[in-house]
């Protein structure tokens, strides 16, 4: 196998198949990455345990064939090196890797026989499509309010559904729930309410674009997610995701709004104060304002006020700062709207005007 490329190219793909298998594992050769050449296209595959990565980039095919190649040094290697880069099999076991252009820095790596590496798996369900961005929207709403409670798996990823023509996903650790819908239209076939491993997720939010089309395939353990020349799969979570449709209040009596810029700007005023232990902060709300402030701790405290409109009887509420700033960073709009009935009940997050995603946080005692 010999073939020569422009290095930029190949980086960017071998940092997404590192970031798959940047976990350890017991298993050699999952710590290496497939390469094979052939019609001046390279393909390169990774997988872990539970997810999977296949893409294919340009490249000037000398002699064609295949190897496995360690991918944290194959990734450290290429960004030591000058724009094109000839990498080649001289031995059975040993690859090397250099400048087009020159005799040296050249890289003598250890190889593992490509027949050792492990078959991806292929859908045997057909694919439906979706719009990138709203997929990546979807998954920006939801994949932060995971759990991280190894002792309720189906707790650690995010619930996808078909419900009438919409696609919906849920995040929720216990205390706090994130949900989205986007309309889809009436050709997708109907599959049972999955969990997806947040693994794949950032993935696809780190490394996918905004323009084009995802398409997506759901069997009973696997979801396969192509894009542009990217094909992913993973195992999904087993087990019976909590019922959220119980979490959602029905109705909110109160609500107030507040510029999001504000609300992060203050929370960030008093976060040096928040109990480490706790995270707890507090909402003073009042007609016109908010006052949010730490508490006293061991350290001291901090308040400060924001205005906001709001026109009800005087509240506390004390909530985890996590769980009240998350959903403020990742949200865009300007107003924010805030529901809630009392200081002992779940409050809303939502956007204004309100859009297709909110969150839940349950408060906490004062």
């Amino acid at each position: 196998m010999r073939f020569t490329c422009n290095k930029e190219v190949l980086l960017k793909e071998i940092s997404i198949a590192q970031d798959i298998i940047a976990s350890k594992s017991n298993i050699l050769i999952l710590s290496n990455i497939y390469l094979e050449a052939n019609n001046d296209r390279l393909i390169i595959k990774a997988k872990d345990l539970k997810v999977n990565f296949q893409t294919e980039v340009p490249v000037k095919v000398l002699e064609a064939g295949s190897t496995t190649i360690y991918g944290d040094k194959f990734l450290s290697i290429l960004g030591t090196l000058p724009e094109e880069i000839e990498f080649y099999q001289k031995e059975n076991n040993i690859v090397v890797i250099k400048p087009v252009t020159q005799k040296k820095p050249e890289y003598k790596l250890k190889s593992i026989a490509p027949d050792k590496f492990p078959e991806l798996p292929v859908s045997s369900e057909p694919f439906f499509e979706m719009p990138i961005k709203d997929f990546k929207d979807m998954i920006q709403q939801s994949v932060f309010a995971v759990s991280d409670d190894e002792t309720r798996p189906f707790m650690n990823g995010v619930y996808m559904e078909k419900s009438d023509n919409k696609i919906i996903m849920v995040a929720t650790d216990g205390r706090r729930l994130a949900f989205i819908s986007k309309k889809t239209g009436d050709k997708i076939k109907d599959f049972p309410g999955v969990i997806i491993l947040p693994k794949i997720l950032n993935t696809i939010l780190k490394r996918s674009g905004e323009e084009g089309l995802i398409n997506i395939s759901i069997s009973d353990k696997m979801i396969f997610i192509n894009f542009a020349s990217y094909k992913f799969s993973s195992l999904l979570i087993e087990g019976i995701f909590p019922n959220y449709k119980k979490v959602i209040p029905e109705s909110q009596e109160f609500y107030l709004t507040v510029k999001r810029d504000e609300m992060l700007n203050a929370l960030r005023c008093v976060v040096h104060m928040v109990e480490k232990k706790s995270h707890r902060v507090y909402l003073g709300i009042s007609s016109g304002k908010i006052a949010v402030y730490s508490g006293e701790g061991e350290n001291g405290e901090a308040d400060t006020e924001i205005p906001c409109k709001y026109d009800g009887e005087d509240i506390t509420i004390a909530l985890n700062y996590r769980y009240l700033e998350e959903p403020f960073k990742i949200m865009t709009d300007d107003e924010i709207k805030i529901r809630f009935n009392s200081a002992a009940k779940a409050i809303t997050i939502e956007p204004v005007p309100e859009k297709d995603f909110f969150h839940i946080v349950m408060p906490m005692q004062s």
